[in-house]
């Protein structure tokens, strides 16, 4: 019935990656006590695009309020999440511990070993407009290995 209203997939993935590739993305439901004041206070923590998942629209969405709507919200993760959009893919860890949001400081540990410790992958497919989903790391499992060896010496 309303067909027209629907964004064509190839159109927004090709929109979205010529915005973001390179970039790193923080999606949220809101912001508890000084969390933001942290990450605005952390190397680079200005820098992350953030994106309030409340109030995304159901019609006529950005491209990038229709990746995180089609791909991203249906992962069913914790938020906040980080995504780190890169050329073939974008990588996804949530930033929840226990209910609450990890410290700030601790974002730059995750992204060192996002390759290998992320809770999702969205790869561009072959097709125009696909976008294949694996699944990584459980999602109880939100610890930052990195920074625990680098204390242990």
């Amino acid at each position: 019935m309303f067909g027209f209203l629907a964004p064509r997939p190839a159109r927004q993935l090709s929109r979205f990656r010529e915005r973001f590739t390179g970039r790193s993305l923080i999606v949220h439901r809101g912001f508890s006590g000084d969390w933001l004041e942290e990450l605005l206070k952390q190397p680079g923590g200005g820098g992350y695009f953030r994106l309030d998942a409340r109030t995304l629209p159901s019609a006529r969405p950005t491209p990038i309020e229709w990746l995180i709507q089609a791909h991203v919200l249906p992962l069913d993760l914790p938020q906040p999440l980080l995504l780190q959009v890169r050329e073939g893919d974008v990588m996804v860890r949530h930033l929840d511990r226990g209910g609450r949001a990890v410290h700030p400081s601790e974002i730059a540990w995750f992204v060192e070993e996002l390759e290998t410790r992320h809770h999702a992958r969205l790869r561009f497919g072959s097709e125009p407009g696909r976008i294949e989903v694996s699944l990584g790391i459980s999602v109880n499992d939100n610890e930052a290995q990195s920074m625990l060896e680098h204390l242990a010496g």
